[in-house]
């Protein structure tokens, strides 16, 4: 017992010898006053922490709503007399007495002759952070059209553009108006002037891997967005063993990763705070999303890059270091530890006569406004990579977009012409986004695989003319149906479709060849499409419906009522049923047919197809 008790004493003194980590000390806007002195914290080059002043002008007051305020400072030390406030240096945390106040968030823009800053007061960083788990994930999502990628309508470089565009969003002044603005220790008019100038400093958009043209791409996508196109990579092995076993701290640089492998895409700014295992960065948030699932990774600054416009940092990102999962108007906030599940994304591109063939591995966060976006931009990179920039050519596209626990969405189409390689890379646009969007379930992709054949020309044809080579067709014949088609070196191709008349069918039928855009108009004017369906299920059919261009497509009709009822077709019904289902209020969306479907047939060509015929055919016994 003796023992017992000198053992715990030596325990307790060990102990009290040990300096436990205190919680930072933090100053409450309050206490916040003009004409204080502060000092705040970041990395301008490699990863050493260094020091610059802060000298407060005032507190502009519940500007952005109840109990939004922002802290103005102009900033001076170490290169920001020369640089002005730097892109990057969102979430650099301030302090006064050894007191955290905030994270610089805010500054004038480009072409600003003095450093003004502004400060978020940390109290509402940490106070967002805690109210932000009770928000519903559903209400983060922005209503995005993305629908202009289907398949049948080849995606421009401008949509992708105006697509992107609208992804990134606007960067938005802190006020917009100047009766919004009160303010402490400044004068209504320069209060007024700040209020409205002061925007969220455009954070770091750092791409690696990428091609010259996707990089002008984001960069134009990105221009007034509130991100900006950076030149980055990943870490060197020295900057990597320079952090290793180094913990994350106040003042360094932090990534928030979007796009992992043969293609990077990061977001880069600064660490506020780190307590508890939980991180607060930028003070500004990164697209605010709400509720997130972003990698955190480790990050490196290479240098600061001097500009008149407006300077930034260039950093490269390193190894996963957690999970963002708040991205709020006040910063971003995670946990330490393992990074979230990524969405792998294979693709496999060969050329038609087997002289290469490369395979990439990219891994994207899975998000309904980023997955769909930045797939596109992996399979565009590819394709550029690889592939001639100039002249026709053709992509033979077939893959599969694995989910969890449900069937998967099968990817199969052929592009070709001057614009092959935009709507190529955009053709798994209009599948993701109808999947991650859709209101009946949440959607896990497990991964997504393409492989993709390139063609050096242009693999068109037009349908001319169809006929039957049948004198006197009969009920329950097999009627043959020709179809010429014209390539694109005018060379005549003749297709054979054998048409199974059925025995009970009398009367006048109707052929019709349509090819894959004319398909798709029609089901979408029926209803028959996955905008009408009414549970995911449904919505997983009607994509792997979709009809691809290098086929025509074969239907034997007849005369007869019936409906499209949730996205499924119901032809020929009983005049008892057709009553039902129209007097029914509550049945959902229904859209009457006028025909009634015999046979459908797949005619399939090495060319994408376009043209549509349509043939009367009498019956006689």
């Amino acid at each position: 017992m003796k023992a017992l008790t000198l053992l715990v004493s030596f325990g307790v003194a060990v102990l009290s010898l040990v300096q436990l980590p205190a919680a930072t000390a933090r100053m409450p806007l309050s206490e916040v006053r003009a004409g204080m002195r502060a000092v705040g914290v970041t990395v301008f080059e490699g990863a050493a922490l260094e020091e610059f002043d802060a000298h407060i002008l005032g507190v502009l007051t519940n500007v952005m709503g109840p109990q939004r305020n922002l802290i103005v400072a102009r900033l001076s030390g170490g290169p920001l007399a020369e640089t002005g406030v730097i892109q990057g240096m969102s979430g650099s945390p301030i302090y006064i007495d050894d007191r955290l106040v905030g994270a610089v968030s805010y500054s004038l823009g480009s072409f600003s002759k003095d450093a003004i800053a502004g400060i978020t007061p940390i109290d509402e960083m940490i106070g967002t952070d805690a109210a932000g788990g009770h928000t519903l994930a559903y209400a983060r999502r922005r209503s995005l059209d993305l629908d202009g990628f289907g398949p049948d309508v080849p995606a421009m470089t401008d949509a992708l553009t105006t697509t992107a565009r609208a992804v990134f969003g606007g960067s938005h002044p802190f006020a917009t108006r100047p009766a919004d603005i009160h303010a402490l220790g400044l004068p209504s008019g320069d209060a007024a002037r700040l209020g409205m100038q002061l925007q969220p400093i455009a954070t770091p958009l750092l791409l690696s891997g990428a091609v010259p043209e996707v990089y002008e791409f984001f960069s134009a996508a990105s221009g007034s967005s509130g991100f900006v196109t950076t030149v980055g990579g990943t870490m060197s092995a020295e900057a990597t063993q320079e952090l290793s076993g180094r913990p994350l701290r106040p003042g360094d640089p932090v990534g928030v990763s979007l796009v992992r492998g043969d293609l990077t895409m990061a977001g880069t700014g600064t660490v506020t705070l780190v307590e508890d295992g939980r991180v607060y960065a930028f003070g500004h948030p990164f697209y605010n999303v709400g509720p997130a699932s972003f990698p955190m990774t480790q990050a490196h600054v290479t240098t600061v890059l001097p500009s008149l416009a407006i300077s930034s940092k260039i950093t490269a990102i390193g190894d996963v270091i957690g999970t963002f999962d708040q991205d709020r108007t006040t910063g971003i906030f995670g946990s330490l530890g393992t990074g979230p599940d990524l969405i792998p994304i294979r693709v496999t591109l060969q050329d038609a006569g087997g002289a290469f063939e490369r395979a990439f591995s990219f891994d994207i966060v899975d998000d309904p406004v980023f997955t769909p976006l930045l797939t596109a931009t992996a399979l565009l990179n590819t394709l550029f990579t690889m592939t001639r920039e100039v002249g026709p050519r053709t992509f033979v596209l077939n893959g599969s977009i694995h989910l969890e626990g449900r069937p998967d969405v099968r990817i199969g189409n052929i592009y070709t012409g001057d614009i092959a390689t935009i709507a190529a890379a955009t053709s798994l646009t209009t599948p993701l986004n109808t999947l991650l969007r859709n209101t009946f379930e949440s959607v896990s992709v497990d991964a997504i695989e393409v492989d993709i054949t390139a063609v050096e020309e242009p693999r068109t044809a037009t349908l001319e003319r169809v006929w039957v080579d049948a004198v006197r067709p009969r009920p329950g014949d097999q009627v043959p149906l020709r179809l010429s088609l014209r390539n694109y070196r005018g060379v005549e191709l003749l297709k054979t479709v054998l048409l199974d008349i059925p025995p009970h069918v009398s009367g006048s039928v109707t052929v019709e060849v349509l090819d894959a855009a004319a398909v798709n108009r029609s089901e979408q004017q029926m209803g028959h499409n996955a905008a009408a369906a009414t549970t995911l299920d449904q919505v997983i059919r009607s994509l792997n419906r979709l009809h691809q261009n290098n086929r025509l497509y074969v239907r034997l009709r007849r005369s007869g009522k019936g409906v499209v009822y949730g996205g499924e077709a119901m032809p020929a019904l009983p005049g008892s049923v057709l009553a039902v289902l129209e007097a029914n209020g509550s049945s959902g969306a229904l859209t009457r047919l006028t025909d009634a479907p015999l046979g459908e047939w797949e005619v399939v060509t090495d060319h994408a197809v376009s043209g549509s015929r349509q043939l009367a055919i009498e019956l006689s016994y």
